[in-house]
């Protein structure tokens, strides 16, 4: 089975709907030999580094809301995070442009090291508080996962290096009209929209591996899973 992810590093619900799928996955153990590929999704191509401007501010500002209203909607999200066991610190992050990040992550996949390198990330930008655009805390969480420290810092000093993979994640997002993250694609058939419930993940991973063992395949290839199920579009 092959589960490709589109997603950003700053992305809460992306974070989250990782999460899910990997408690859906962990309740399925008759699904063998799950191909998790990350395709890059920036948020925001256009996204400034780091400013010294909190997450709330930053919501407040790009939604036009209140710096209340933003805070109330940051500790929602981190709730529903804690209740897949995330912890959330929404006054240490620090919101920045991921291209680096993406760029990396690329260079992980290259060493088969991707989904170790995106926990890495997403735990240091939600729950650490780390500046995720910043070369040294690149070059240390690159470390911490065993990817050769002269190609990391090649990596980060050529903006160019492993820029076409990222360019190409988004051309096919493009292409699949993706227009938000988190997105889920399994098998190229089942999709899954936003951080579902693992309910809702159980049952499309399960359709799936049910399609792939009877050696079946729908008629329409964008079946589409939201809170109302896994349904064929009419």
């Amino acid at each position: 089975m092959k589960i490709e992810i589109w997603s950003d590093f700053v992305c809460p619900f992306c974070y989250i709907g990782k999460r899910k799928l990997d408690h859906a996955l962990a309740q399925l153990p008759f699904i063998q030999n799950v191909q998790i590929e990350f395709k890059s999704y920036e948020l925001d191509q256009n996204a400034p580094l780091y400013s010294g401007v909190s997450i709330n501010e930053a919501i407040s500002r790009k939604y036009g809301v209140s710096l209340a209203e933003a805070t109330k909607m940051n500790q929602q999200i981190g709730e529903h995070a804690s209740h897949e066991g995330l912890h959330f610190d929404f006054e240490a992050m620090k919101p920045t442009n991921t291209l680096d990040a993406h760029r990396i992550t690329k260079l992980a996949k290259h060493h088969h090291l991707e989904s170790q390198m995106v926990n890495a990330l997403y735990a240091a930008y939600f729950e650490k508080g780390q500046l995720i655009s910043d070369h040294d805390v690149l070059l240390t969480l690159a470390a911490s996962i065993g990817l050769p420290e002269n190609e990391v810092k090649d990596t980060l000093a050529n903006q160019s290096t492993w820029l076409k993979d990222v360019r190409d994640d988004e051309n096919q997002a493009r292409a699949y009209q993706i227009t938000g993250a988190p997105y889920f694609l399994i098998d190229e058939t089942y999709a899954i929209k936003g951080a579902q419930p693992v309910e809702l993940f159980i049952k499309a991973l399960t359709d799936a591996w049910s399609n792939a063992q009877t050696n079946q395949s729908a008629d329409d290839n964008e079946l589409i899973c939201d809170d109302n199920g896994c349904h064929i579009p009419q």
